[in-house]
């Protein structure tokens, strides 16, 4: 079993981070619980159990977090098998994940692969 995922978060070409804006965004007792969580993620990985986490479709997953009674949500990939790619996070306010956001996801993967692509990316 593998010892520990390296967690990333991900940035536009434009050098904006929406995981690191939404969680600057949270109170300070909310970020603690968010980096708990994404500790976690960090040490278990793709063993990280519903309902903390969950696989939505196409290698995106999502970390579920309630904080004060609302659900947040950080969708994220796996890159080169030791990686974790933070793409952004949301309130989530219906039973679904929408598709949007998934969407954006996918967007943000296909953007991240084809700038760093994984030579790049390990020489960093």
């Amino acid at each position: 079993m593998k010892s520990k995922w390296n967690i990333v978060y991900y940035e536009t070409a434009k050098e904006e981070c929406p995981v690191e804006d939404f969680i600057n965004s949270r109170s300070i007792k909310n970020r603690v619980k968010i980096f708990n969580w994404l500790e976690q993620l960090e040490v278990q990985g793709p063993n990280l159990p519903r309902p903390y986490a969950d696989f939505l479709e196409d290698g995106i997953h999502e970390l579920r977090i309630k904080l004060s009674g609302e659900q947040i949500r950080i969708i994220y990939f796996f890159y080169c098998r030791e990686f974790i790619i933070l793409t952004h996070a949301f309130r989530k306010k219906t039973d679904k994940v929408p598709k949007a956001e998934i969407e954006k996801a996918k967007k943000y993967r296909d953007d991240f692969i084809a700038r760093f692509g994984e030579n790049k990316f390990r020489s960093k």
